[in-house]
């Protein structure tokens, strides 16, 4: 099967769609290839989370382990991207909130566990407010578009190549995608709401 990016749209999707069905079958050399495919979308979520080495690899061997698991149940290959992006983001957010759990107290000083720090929660909650602005504001996008801005956004590094690569998309057509997206997203009420 040849995923490179000379391959049309619709082929790529095909092309995936094998790909999936041979490696739920328990076909080895597919399972290689997507792996393969998708371990530069990976890395770059992990990246961005700043994990360290063993962090990042062990969020890599939850993911691949989860994706087998549910190899079945992808029933549009276009979802994969997005589908691995989040479930991505989502181990390595499980595992930096594991770190934090862990706060080492010396007994002999005077103890802040019970101390609150207002800046903190404060920058914690505006945070929380921006995501669920952005997770509405995502919401009104078509599924394929929502997987565009996640992926584009993801890594500033990715190239349009590995973008339409995942997604099956032209190349020349996810700048022009992006912006119109991007520019649907400003005017959504959540994000308005944020920005006033």
């Amino acid at each position: 099967m040849n995923l490179g990016t000379n391959t049309r749209y619709h082929s790529q999707n095909a092309d995936l769609r094998e790909l999936l069905a041979a490696a739920a079958a328990g076909n080895r050399p597919a399972w290689n290839n997507i792996v393969e495919l998708f371990t530069p979308l990976v890395s770059s979520v992990v990246r961005r989370y700043r994990l360290t080495d063993s962090d990042g690899d062990d969020v890599r061997q939850e993911l691949w382990l989860k994706l087998v698991r549910h190899l079945d149940d992808l029933r549009e290959p276009r979802a994969l991207p997005g589908w691995i992006l989040t479930t991505t983001r989502n181990e390595a957010l499980r595992v930096l909130r594991a770190q934090r759990r862990i706060d080492l107290v010396d007994p002999l000083i005077e103890s802040q566990l019970g101390q609150v720090h207002s800046i903190a929660l404060d920058e914690r909650l505006l945070q929380q407010e921006r995501c669920q602005a952005m997770r509405t504001a995502l919401g009104t996008l078509k599924v394929e578009h929502q997987q565009l801005i996640l992926v584009a956004f993801a890594d500033p590094d990715i190239s349009y190549r590995q973008i339409g690569r995942w997604l099956g998309m032209p190349i020349g057509s996810i700048g022009p995608t992006r912006a119109r997206c991007l520019e649907k997203l400003r005017n959504t009420a959540a994000v308005q709401a944020l920005a006033s």
